[in-house]
């Protein structure tokens, strides 16, 4: 069985030159320039964040098997191996950052889990891009005049740009008081399933590796994401099945061994 599509094309983070600090400040109308071919039609998946502004126009984007219609304050954040396609922006103008994986502060706890898409009306979307525009004005500060400064204050102007953006969201009533170290937790789970997710399919493997008790992880992803740890690694691993399957011509036995699944031996 294979799936007849054309192979996603993989994106590396390659800063412009004067983008050495781990972000960048772009637009719509750049990528359209920059992309005569209109190859961002196409399947893609970057190694790197995108986090783009709809501040006039309408279009249409498509993540992970769903399609969302943007208009005036519509927030995409596409986070590094999502597999995504601007089905339509020419008619969309605002700010795009890229930024590799790390460079936002881990403290904001805001690149753990979210929607691709969520809209802002206009208030919180004029801050936001007042907070874009400062961002790119800083780097284009640091890239003719680098100083020791530049990286963190452009990692702290990226910080208060993606908060700003967020939608308010009352913790569960049944958070606990120590949520700072839960989101540590969560942070440290999150990352060792994008490590390992093909290797590892048991919550116990996880625990084991980063010194926590299963009943930890759990609880501390059911605060972070809403759902059990167990069931947050089953979802990363059927998201990356639909992924192999869905982009890549490689039949259902090789998509299953990628995943780290081993076909059972005949019984005879």
């Amino acid at each position: 069985m294979k799936s007849g599509h054309t192979a996603v094309r993989q994106l590396r983070y390659l800063p412009a030159a004067g983008s050495p600090y781990g972000v960048e400040v772009v637009d719509f109308a750049a990528l359209r320039a920059m992309d005569p071919q209109r190859r961002r039609v196409l399947p893609q998946r970057p190694d790197f964040h995108v986090f783009a502004l709809v501040a006039s126009g309408t279009g249409r984007h498509e993540a992970d098997f769903r399609e969302y219609r943007l208009t005036e304050g519509s927030a995409v954040w596409i986070r590094p191996g999502t597999v995504h396609r601007w089905s339509d922006v020419d008619a969309c103008d605002g700010p795009l950052v890229l930024f590799r994986p790390g460079f936002l502060p881990a403290s904001t706890g805001a690149d753990a889990t979210g929607p691709v898409c969520r809209h802002l009306d206009r208030q919180p979307l004029d801050l936001a891009l007042l907070a874009a525009g400062h961002l790119g004005r800083e780097h284009d500060a640091a890239a003719r005049t680098p100083r020791l400064t530049s990286p963190a204050l452009l990692s702290h102007l990226l910080a208060a740009l993606v908060l700003r953006a967020l939608p308010d969201a009352p913790a569960p009533a049944d958070a606990p008081r120590d949520g700072s170290r839960y989101g540590e937790v969560f942070h440290a789970y999150r990352a060792a399933v994008e490590e390992h997710f093909t290797d590892w399919h048991h919550v116990a493997d996880y625990a084991r590796a980063l010194g926590y008790d299963v009943r930890t992880l759990t609880r501390a992803t059911r605060t972070a994401a809403g759902t059990g740890a167990k069931t947050y690694l089953d979802q990363r691993v059927l998201l990356e099945a639909k992924r192999l399957l869905a982009h890549t011509d490689l039949p259902v036995t090789a998509c299953a061994r990628r995943l780290g699944f081993r076909a059972l031996a005949p019984q005879g």
